[in-house]
């Protein structure tokens, strides 16, 4: 053999062995590279939109909280416009004594519906903004600390913590609001502070939280907690839950919880509507005795049937606006 052949058949066994190995290493490198790319994609392959990976922020960007603030002022302004009439007659019914229909009788119930609206929406969009200022970080925070299993828990803690700090401002609104339904002469801002100081903006506090603690913290979280059953139900994201059954979810949850919360709203009503001067009201005990014992129990549910109405047509309208304005103020997949 000679050299030059001795030099082609070693070259040809090089190459062979070197194929081999290249041959033999495909397989480990394909592997490594196809677990590399699956690592890679799980978390966007187990990201959610509506259900965060638990060990996202607690904390909501500042940017995100303003557009969820604004959304929720936005429906809070629409239901209470669009509903006030509904309210007027509701709380007229509510403030009337021995079984009348309302302030000055049957004659006056749909008089002037729209008496105290611009007072309300005054103090409806702060309210409404403080309410939400509190209610998204606290539902934020405790959704990502406690379990899923609680998750409820997350849901009636942040809706109570957002109708506590709204209070401050929502109290008020409502006795001026209240007064100026029922045609009573102290009604004004200026008016209500000459004859009772800063206390006489805040009379029905107690009742208020009584009534709103509870009505908030359930409806919040029947409302969430059924959109979560009903996407999950329908295979879908809950962003995908459109706004017509947003719209429905929410006014199931809003009448549920004004009729179960009737009897706190009568109580809220004369509490905060009550001028008498000889013999005023005591408090949330003494005036829910006074109307069983002069009126008897039924007089507790007083005003439900308009009150259950608006609250689930304004429920239902609330939660529709707010889905759809959190589309345009609020950025996706927060």
């Amino acid at each position: 053999m000679t050299t030059s052949e001795t030099e082609t058949t070693s070259t040809r066994l090089d190459s062979s062995r070197s194929a081999s190995a290249s041959s033999s290493r495909s397989p480990l490198s394909a592997s490594s590279t196809s677990a590399k790319t699956t690592t890679s994609s799980l978390p966007h392959a187990m990201a959610h939109p509506s259900t965060p990976s638990r060990n996202q922020s607690k904390t909501i960007p500042a940017k995100t909280l303003l557009g969820l603030t604004v959304s929720g002022v936005c429906a809070g302004v629409f239901v209470e416009t669009l509903f006030y009439p509904l309210d007027t007659i509701k709380t007229r019914l509510q403030a009337a004594r021995g079984g009348g229909g309302g302030v000055g009788g049957n004659a006056h119930l749909f008089k002037g519906v729209f008496n105290g609206l611009s007072k309300n929406i005054a103090g409806c969009a702060p309210a409404t903004a403080l309410f939400f200022l509190a209610y998204e970080p606290s539902k934020r925070y405790l959704e990502r600390t406690l379990p899923p299993e609680q998750n409820y828990v997350a849901m009636f803690t942040a809706g109570a913590t957002g109708c506590l700090a709204s209070s401050v401002v929502r109290v008020p609104t409502e006795v001026i609001k209240t007064r100026a339904q029922t045609g009573n002469k102290v009604q004004s801002l200026g008016g209500i502070l000459r004859a009772s100081g800063i206390a006489g903006l805040f009379v029905g506090y107690g009742s208020f939280l009584i009534r709103d603690l509870p009505f908030d913290a359930i409806e919040f979280s029947l409302y969430e907690e059924a959109k979560i059953a009903y996407a999950k139900w329908r295979g879908r994201t809950l962003g995908e839950v459109s706004r017509v059954e947003a719209t429905v979810l929410g006014a199931a949850a809003g009448g549920v919880t004004g009729f179960v919360t009737t009897p706190l709203d009568v109580i809220k009503t004369r509490l905060m509507t009550d001028t008498c001067t000889t013999n005023p009201l005591r408090g949330v005990l003494d005036c829910g005795t006074r109307i069983v014992k002069e009126e008897g129990a039924k007089a507790l549910f007083r005003g439900a049937s308009p009150r259950v109405m608006w609250i689930s047509l304004g429920g239902g309208a609330f939660f529709g606006v707010l889905e759809s304005a959190r589309k345009v103020f609020v950025p996706e997949n927060w």
